[in-house]
């Protein structure tokens, strides 16, 4: 009973009392009116309750950051009577709550320029009314529906990291190894098998020969960090670090070539591209739903030479912390022949002061020793900046 209601009930009751004891008999055709009002209003929401399943519906076109977002909404509802009123609730992660009127079971609405993200409504339910607003019923709907924004790539042709120690004649030196062994396991040696698979430490400490069973260990060739560092973020720089990730990695799925995203955020998780017809929708989901809520140093993955990162032939970190420990990993990789590059994205220059050239001796320490390194502050183009030259920005999408 909503607030209106029981303010007329009370009336009807006070009324009827009044009635009864002052003895007025014009007053009692008025009390049972108001009492009747109310009971009718219960009796017509009463009926209204029924089955109910929603269905939600958006473009078929791809969600974009900055975009509106159109949803449709259709209410089957099978009841005795149709409700004065209806409204549908909904409370979306991020957004707040939504409360939209439905006509004849339908409805729409517009998300203005959404931003980046996975959007889980996490509380939908149905509100019914009578005509006069006295009786309410909240139906709770099994609703589930998560909404992805996606984030607006930019169209590479070229990459700031072809160049630098491992270049030739303006193209990228490889050394390629496309695929490796791992030790799976040891086992007896059979009679014919050649002495090269020999496992001379299980060997010397069972006293016969042991062999080594190999296991095929795919390497893929290209890796890109994204780094979701929380204590990094200030206002927007995040999502710019997220489209940089993404365009360098359509660029990569665009020329074929086998690649890993991996985001370090509170849960670190990684999806291999290794065909951009199989493969690239899952990345860019990945990238629609990264958070900046990491707080476990890029350095550590870097480092870790038997980890996703350490197997890549090729690495892009794409970061706002750039520590000190990150630029010495970096180093080390370079110089063991293993190519390297940097995306640095500025997060201060996202701040209220905006961008503010200051020298940064660990970037120029980095590009002197042949680390290919793109600087992106606020109000950059990053076609540009990524590229390594001035080419035209197409939105991904």
């Amino acid at each position: 009973m909503t607030a209106r209601g029981r303010a007329l009930l009370g009336l009807g009751l006070l009324t009827y009392a009044a009635a009864r004891a002052f003895g007025s008999k014009p007053l009692y055709p008025v009390a049972l009116g108001l009492l009747f009002a109310v009971a009718l209003a219960w009796l017509w929401v009463r009926l209204a309750r029924g089955p109910m399943r929603l269905h939600r519906e958006i473009g078929a076109e791809e969600r974009l950051e900055g975009d509106d977002v159109q949803v449709e909404l259709r209410l089957e509802h099978n009841a005795a009577v149709p409700p004065a009123s209806l409204v549908l609730v909904e409370r979306l992660s991020g957004l707040g709550e939504r409360r939209t009127p439905l006509d004849s079971e339908h409805g729409r609405y517009t998300l203005s320029s959404v931003r980046r993200g996975r959007y889980v409504f996490l509380d939908v339910r149905a509100v019914l009314e009578d005509a006069f607003g006295l009786q309410r019923a909240e139906i709770p709907l099994a609703a589930p529906w998560t909404l992805l924004v996606y984030p607006r790539l930019v169209e590479l042709e070229r990459l700031f990291s072809e160049g630098g120690t491992y270049a030739q004649d303006g193209r990228r030196l490889l050394l390629r190894r496309p695929s490796g062994f791992d030790l799976h396991s040891v086992r007896d040696y059979e009679r014919g098998e050649s002495l090269r698979k020999v496992h001379w430490r299980s060997t010397a400490k069972r006293g016969e020969l042991m062999v080594k069973e190999l296991e095929d260990a795919p390497r893929d060739e290209i890796a890109i960090l994204l780094d979701a560092e929380a204590g990094a973020v200030v206002g927007e720089s995040f999502d710019v670090q997220v489209r940089a990730a993404g365009s360098l990695l359509l660029a990569q799925a665009r020329r074929g070539r086998q690649a890993v995203l991996l985001v370090n955020g509170a849960r670190r998780t990684e999806q291999r591209v290794h065909s951009y017809e199989t493969d690239w929708q899952q990345a860019y989901d990945l990238l629609a739903a990264a958070e900046p809520d990491g707080h476990a140093p890029a350095a550590a993955l870097v480092g870790d030479e038997a980890s996703t990162l350490g197997r890549a032939l090729e690495l892009t970190v794409v970061t706002a912390a750039l520590t000190p420990l990150l630029v010495e990993r970096l180093l080390q990789r370079t110089q063991s022949r293993r190519p390297a590059a940097l995306v640095f994205v500025d997060s201060a220059s996202f701040g209220p002061n905006g961008p503010r050239p200051a020298p940064r001796p660990d970037l120029l320490r980095l590009q002197a020793s042949g680390v290919p390194v793109a600087v992106i502050q606020r109000g950059d183009d990053l076609t540009a900046k990524l590229a390594g030259a001035q080419v035209s920005r197409v939105a991904h999408g």
